[in-house]
């Protein structure tokens, strides 16, 4: 540790929901930290569903109340159907291990909350700057770090990367490592008009599978849902080279799923959907000399299964009060940072698992099936819960072994009934309407909610 005595005890790098997080945690601690963002909020951002373990944090950090007065929609649960197959299965997070935490959480729009956690930062003491990007990170030492951004030089005694996507240290340091077996690509937009289901299912995210890869629909408000497409990288130079653009991409995708057309028949499209490409990867280590890594700048594989502001904010608070330890505590370094990089490995192992899992068709079927002996199919709506923190109760560890091993008899002998792959680019062109786009309602094939 240098004894040269710098500005802040901790810069945070991003102001989304992990780097918010930090900045509450840092100034409840006792600590002078600055929170860095690139972009004035509010801003749009996808990510919409959270994971049962949010609410937790999100207590922990005082926020409830403030969370409360965002328009939301109540999620107890999540669909998974394959593209054309109409008859999904559902889940409720309280068919899982309810004694381990929440069982509902919530969808919502990212720019309210992402806003309200970045002012509750600067509320409880951290000074929060809009409209400065990170330029250098000319030194990184236990105890001094220098960070410059485009307007000033800031010196601290450590700096938190919550940079997301953008992954400023992993970039800086030249430890992101691109993950080639998971190259996607993802394509995103707001619909309004989408039919729903009546009740708490209506709440439900809907994942929607094909072999190319997967839909999401999200509700995150009365009028207004999420859909997004990631395609393999592969699969998505196909559908360029037919002379679809990037930001067309849903109006090619959505007729050819009968389960995502059938409940956007009478849906109002936005003129373009948005692209987020290139982006599984780790920054390994994700701690080292003057720096904790949170979150997306540590590492992002794959949104299946929601679980990016989990991790964020779970890793931001962990973050914070290793931070705390080193500068208040005394603590040594290097026992502090090697404590956090097992955590981030441990609670994320479990996740990243079944994102791997997920790409195999034995693994979808059996996961379809809904049920499973022993409660196997328990340990993996706990899971997707987010009840992995810091690391998964022996319960879910066992279950999810056993998983595996009914995944790799699934394909050579059938545990549960087999199911049709289905493939997007095997699909015809559908007939165009009015409006340009497929019909949507075929023979047997209603809108949900429908007559």
């Amino acid at each position: 540790m240098t004894n040269r005595n710098p500005e802040y005890d901790a810069v945070v790098i991003g102001g989304g929901p992990a780097g918010a997080s930090a900045g509450i945690a840092l100034a409840r601690a006792g600590l002078k930290a600055v929170v860095l963002d690139k972009v004035a909020h509010p801003r749009f951002h996808i990510g919409e569903s959270f994971l049962p373990r949010n609410p937790a944090v999100i207590r922990e950090l005082g926020l409830a109340e403030k969370l409360a007065a965002i328009p939301q929609v109540r999620k107890v649960g999540a669909e998974f159907a394959m593209g054309n197959d109409l008859k999904s299965t559902e889940f409720r997070f309280d068919e899982g291990f309810v004694e381990l935490g929440d069982t509902e959480a919530f969808n919502i729009e990212r720019a309210p909350f992402d806003a309200m956690i970045l002012r509750a930062a600067q509320e409880a003491g951290a000074q929060v700057v809009e409209g400065e990007t990170v330029r250098e990170l000319p030194e990184l030492t236990d105890g001094f770090v220098r960070v410059v951004t485009d307007k000033r030089e800031y010196t601290a005694r450590f700096v938190l990367d919550a940079s997301g996507q953008g992954a400023v240290l992993g970039r800086h340091l030249g430890t992101r490592r691109v993950l080639e077996a998971h190259q996607k690509v993802a394509y995103f937009g707001h619909f309004h008009g989408v039919d729903r289901k009546p009740g708490l299912p209506g709440g439900y995210p809907t994942i929607v599978m094909c072999t190319e890869g997967w839909f999401w629909m999200i509700p995150i408000d009365p009028e207004r849902v999420s859909i997004g497409l990631v395609l393999d990288a592969a699969a998505a130079k196909k559908v360029q080279a037919r002379g679809i653009a990037p930001n067309q991409m849903l109006r090619w995708a959505i007729p050819r799923c009968p389960v995502v057309a059938s409940r956007t028949g009478k849906a109002k499209f936005p003129e373009a959907n948005g692209v987020c490409a290139d982006f599984s990867y780790r920054c390994e280590p994700y701690a080292g000399p003057g720096y904790f890594m949170i979150g997306d700048a540590a590492m992002f594989v794959d949104p299946i299964f929601s679980t990016g502001v989990c991790l964020g904010m779970m890793g931001a608070v962990r973050a914070a009060a290793s931070v705390a330890s080193i500068v208040k505590g005394g603590a040594d370094p290097v026992r502090v940072r090697n404590d956090y990089i097992r955590y981030l490995k441990s609670s994320s192992s479990k996740f990243f698992r079944l994102i791997d899992l997920y790409y195999e068709h034995s693994f979808r079927e059996l996961f379809l099936e809904g049920r499973g002996p022993f409660g196997m199919h328990r340990a993996v709506i706990s899971c997707l819960a987010g009840h992995v923190f810091p690391r998964p109760a022996w319960k879910i560890r066992w279950r999810m072994k056993a998983f595996e091993l009914c995944i790799r008899i699934q394909k050579f002998r059938a545990l549960v009934p087999r199911r049709a792959t289905f493939a997007l680019l095997d699909q015809p062109d559908p007939e165009p309407t009015a409006e340009g786009l497929s019909p949507v309602v075929r023979a047997g094939r209603q809108p949900v909610g429908s007559a």
